[in-house]
């Protein structure tokens, strides 16, 4: 996969047009309660149907997981965009309104703001802790490992576990325990366990009404799904093949966001289902922007089209990436590192 556009052939410079956007980072209140209904409802119309259909015995309802799961995608974008204070104006109600989205995205709302806050501060450079991203080594940091911590990674890595059993784990157990976060104050811990709580009364109420049975044979899949879906558009946003990361003495911050974050040019039904989330390089300039107002940075600034661009096609590729080469400024797969000596980092 080549690169679709150098720093100087797309955008000359990235903090000046970071300062252009800042026109649109005004969200307007009835769009953002527009998106909020046309995102919700239908979430409860897909769960509803497909308890329906299994309760009735009729198991090819369970084809209706998918649907309940793009929505849940689409209600964790909402409360992404809460969590950088773009969806209302008042950050109040940003705040509750991402707190209860976290209930049902099984996301402990404050927890997950302060985290994925170090990950676009810190997204792209080697040297700082990549709390809240996808764990990635260099070539010659992998190549120094030990044998079994090289097995580590690699499982780690493996498309099964990234994208099959990681986000089961990360969203049924990891986050309700902040863990690594033991030392981190009270509020790790208020912001979980209120989640946890609410989780627990709502899965109380709708097991009272359909029976623990047929509750866990609907949401489990809903969750699962929904998680392999989130994970999968979070990898392919920053773990592309000419994505960009920098020592710290080299790294800035305008143009990592532009050229580390990828423009995954999604059809327009699946564009729409995850709220614009692939238009990720214009997003990490300038997160304040809501969702729904990306298009228009796109239709005003057309040299964005061909910023850090990943088809559909070419993220199914992207799955065998592994290791940054410090060398060949890019991604590669294990076998790449097998084929070099071993080095010490």
């Amino acid at each position: 996969m080549k690169p679709t556009a150098t720093p100087s052939e797309a955008i000359a410079d990235p903090r000046a047009l970071q300062h252009a956007l800042a026109d649109y980072r005004h969200p307007s209140l009835v769009r953002s309660l527009l998106e909020l209904a046309i995102t919700i409802l239908p979430f409860g119309l897909f769960w509803f149907l497909t308890w329906a259909s299994v309760s009735a015995g009729y198991w090819i309802g369970l084809l209706l997981v998918v649907p309940a799961a793009g929505f849940l995608v689409r209600l964790f974008m909402i409360q992404h965009d809460c969590g950088h204070g773009s969806f209302f104006l008042s950050r109040r109600v940003n705040d509750w309104v991402g707190r209860a989205i976290g209930v049902l995205t099984l996301t402990p709302y404050d927890f997950w703001r302060h985290t994925h806050a170090l990950h676009h501060k810190h997204s792209g450079n080697l040297e700082r802790a990549h709390v809240g991203s996808i764990d990635t080594l260099t070539v010659h940091e992998y190549q120094a490992l030990p044998r079994a911590q090289r097995l580590r990674y690699r499982l780690y890595r493996h498309p099964l576990v990234l994208f099959g059993l990681g986000p089961a784990y990360l969203f049924i157990l990891y986050n309700r325990v902040p863990v690594g976060f033991m030392r981190a104050g009270w509020m790790p811990w208020v912001s979980t366990m209120g989640t946890n709580v609410a989780i627990v009364l709502l899965a109380a109420a709708m097991i009272s009404l359909v029976g623990v049975g047929e509750f866990l044979i609907v949401q489990l899949p809903i969750t699962v799904l929904a998680g392999t879906m989130g994970v999968w558009l979070f990898y392919i946003q920053h773990q592309f093949e000419h994505t960009r990361w920098a020592h710290d003495n080299e790294w800035t911050f305008h143009e990592t966001a532009l050229y580390g974050s990828s423009y995954y040019d999604l059809p327009a039904p699946l564009r729409w289902m995850t709220a614009n989330i692939g238009l990720h390089h214009v997003h990490h300039l300038a997160s304040r922007v809501p969702f729904y107002r990306l298009p228009e940075v796109m239709e005003a600034h057309p040299q964005l089209r061909q910023t850090s661009r990943v088809t559909l096609q070419e993220s199914l590729r992207c799955a065998r990436l592994a290791l940054w080469d410090e060398e060949q400024r890019r991604l590669v797969p294990f076998e790449q590192a097998t084929k070099a000596p071993r080095q010490s980092a």
